[in-house]
């Protein structure tokens, strides 16, 4: 039996704006799909997208949401969760908007562990105005910004994410949407902050500019440059270079909530606990 995604579309909004063949369309239905598979209802789920390709994200599903300015997608969702902590929250970014203006919002999300969904879509470049060099753009790459190629170091997202404190992190590409889905599940299943990166395609503003022709050629490059973080572990340092493991890579079931820390100071401060003491908020480094 098909998979009913009316439910949970604005279908007045459709058809999408994005362009043919953008891995974004592939997101939101693994998304709607995983979110189904929770069983969570429309109104305990509020999306939140920020500005780019991805901002597009929120408009076009039928849950609480809220479409808001460039990089501070994280920042709104903090003050969404932190009122409603029963609530579901699923935060959507492109690479531009969540690890150039908007990378210390993501850091410090990652930092408090505050139980938010956090979907990165990485499509190394910023595709909605026109080509310009992201943090994951790759060296060598053709961006409008650097036309003789990008010289710039590029980021690691999901490096950055472990190394700032989120107690899940993971990566998948939109070319197995399956496997996408699976990890999303296991994002939206994780209490803490969950950082999931998913490699998308970009072949209008990035690929057709670097000698990658066709939205298949673009896909293949993706390809190419990941693999499953169960080989990548048996890999030699040489080997690994230039690759991007796949699945998840980071999970910490003990490292406390941050809507839970702020109730217990809540709880103080209504004579519910008689003192906090450091020991209530440790947690593993």
């Amino acid at each position: 039996m098909a998979f009913n995604y009316d439910k949970y579309l604005r279908l007045e909004k459709m058809p999408t704006l994005w362009c043919w063949g953008c891995g974004d369309g592939v997101i939101l239905k693994a998304t709607i799909r995983a979110i189904d598979k929770m069983g969570w209802s429309q109104d305990e789920v509020c999306v939140i997208s920020g500005i780019g390709c991805s901002g597009r994200f929120s408009s076009y599903v039928d849950f609480n949401t809220i479409h808001t300015t460039h990089g501070r997608t994280i920042a709104y969702a903090t003050g969404v969760k932190l009122a409603n902590p029963d609530k579901q929250v699923i935060c959507v970014a492109g690479d531009g908007d969540a690890l150039a203006i908007g990378g210390n919002h993501t850091i410090h999300g990652c930092r408090r562990n505050i139980d938010i969904n956090f979907i990165l879509i990485n499509n190394f470049i910023y595709g909605l105005t026109n080509s310009q060099t992201s943090p994951t753009t790759p060296q060598g790459m053709w961006t409008v910004t650097q036309k003789a190629g990008n010289i710039d170091p590029t980021f690691n997202a999901c490096d950055l994410a472990i190394a700032s404190g989120a107690s899940f992190v993971g990566r998948e590409t939109m070319l197995d949407p399956k496997k996408l889905e699976r990890l999303l599940i296991k994002g939206f299943q994780h209490k803490g902050f969950s950082f999931m990166e998913v490699l998308s395609n970009c072949h209008i503003n990035l690929g057709r500019k670097n000698k990658m022709v066709s939205a298949m050629d673009n896909l293949a490059w993706i390809d190419s440059i990941t693999v499953a973080k169960t080989k990548y572990d048996k890999m030699s340092e040489e080997e690994r270079l230039n690759l991007l493991p796949t699945g998840v890579l980071k999970q910490d079931t003990e490292v406390r909530e941050y809507c839970d820390m702020y109730q217990d100071i809540k709880d103080a401060h209504q004579g519910k606990r008689a003192k906090i003491t450091q020991a209530d908020f440790a947690k593993k480094i």
